[in-house]
């Protein structure tokens, strides 16, 4: 996406939805997170990251994390990075499963692209791949992004005892 939007979805009514930039977020929390989004589309890279990859990673002053909160509680994040001041790419987006579905998608992808280009990029990049949810590149695409190149994942399996030792540490 070379230019910003002109208009962005409004944000829908009738929820109670609070978007927060996070600061200095634990790491279990993190992992949370990009479990309950990522689960079932094989997200598994982050988690096998060590604390202080990790920690590394969320502390840079390059990386930009918003939480979805619907009722008081987590319903998805973002995570933005910045690219040598030219670019900034939104690497995870996504809802848990209890708010797929319910009409926050677009307006959240929204205030994903408004965010990164405050940051005040030249340009502003997805990453997606074929594990994804099956609608998120035609969303990408409707939002404003044009596809430059295709990456097909295979899964990574995680078994249940991995995962719990990694979302219990």
């Amino acid at each position: 996406m070379a230019a910003p939007p002109r208009t962005y979805p409004a944000i829908p009514s009738g929820r109670q939805l609070a978007l927060l930039r996070c600061h200095d977020m634990p790491l279990h929390f993190y992992r949370y997170l990009y479990d309950r989004v990522g689960r079932e589309w094989h997200w598994t890279a982050a988690l096998n990251l060590s604390d202080t990859a990790l920690a590394e990673r969320l502390q840079s002053a390059q990386t930009d994390i918003h939480v979805l909160n619907m009722e008081g509680c987590p319903a998805g994040f973002f995570e933005l990075r910045l690219l040598q001041g030219e670019e900034c790419r939104l690497v995870h987006f996504g809802l848990m499963a209890h708010a797929v579905g319910t009409g926050l998608g677009r307006w959240f992808l929204g205030a994903a692209i408004r965010t990164a280009w405050s940051h005040g990029p030249r340009l502003v990049s997805v990453e997606t791949c074929t594990l994804d949810h099956p609608a998120a590149l035609g969303l990408y695409q409707k939002m404003g992004f044009s596809p430059v190149w295709r990456r097909e994942e295979t899964v990574t399996v995680l078994s249940p005892e991995a995962r719990a030792a990694v979302l219990l540490r």
